[in-house]
């Protein structure tokens, strides 16, 4: 893939992560309580969601944007949710209900243990180190949700949403041809959509 001189280039990808992870980890704890409060309403009010059976979150793992409040309250009103087991090189995803007990798996990531039932999500949470007005996203560089993604997709479409706090803003981001655009990135001051032509769409 050719990029253009004012494009950033795979290679700025580790550059990227490191300051959108950096920029997580200075945030103040009450920044993060409140914004793992505003996600329940803000899932919560997304139409794209209104119709979906099965959402797949994810257990936050060191300063990740905090969405447990929200898949209870998603849980609550109806939906079934999973989440996400490291089965290298992707990922399953197992049912989850408040109070599920948990097993620390592949890179401490808590999960449902075997004996819960697998589901095929139709949506799913996604946490990231970086994103940008296009909703292009860099994970943690081992593709697990990629892949996830392209699996899940082969049955059906797949609406994924990128969770992450505002710094993590990037102001471009570059993509490959493996990589998998968000259909939304959630964070705790606005709701961006991936863009049908030119430009991203936002919502305070």
């Amino acid at each position: 893939m050719t990029t253009s001189p004012l494009a950033p280039s795979t290679s700025d990808k580790p550059a990227l992560r490191r300051e959108g992870l950096a920029r997580r980890d200075a945030l103040a704890p009450e920044v993060r309580e409140a914004a793992a409060r505003g996600l329940v309403h803000t899932l919560l009010a997304l139409p794209e969601l209104a119709g979906i059976g099965t959402i797949a979150g994810y257990w936050p793992l060191r300063t990740e944007l905090d969405v447990r409040p929200a898949l209870v309250a998603l849980a609550e009103r109806g939906h079934r949710i999973a989440l996400p087991v490291v089965t290298d090189p992707s990922l399953v995803f197992r049912a989850w209900t408040p109070g599920t007990p948990l097993v620390r798996g592949a890179f401490g990531v808590e999960a449902p243990g075997p004996e819960a039932q697998m589901l095929h999500p139709q949506a799913l949470l996604v946490p990231l180190s970086r994103f940008d007005r296009a909703c292009h996203r860099i994970g943690y560089g081992k593709g697990h949700y990629d892949r996830a993604l392209a699996a899940l997709e082969r049955a059906g479409p797949v609406l994924a949403i990128g969770v992450a706090f505002s710094v993590q803003e990037a102001q471009s981001i570059p993509a490959e041809d493996h990589d998998r655009r968000l259909d939304l990135v959630v964070t705790e001051a606005e709701i961006i959509r991936a863009p049908r032509d030119a430009g991203a769409a936002r919502e305070a």
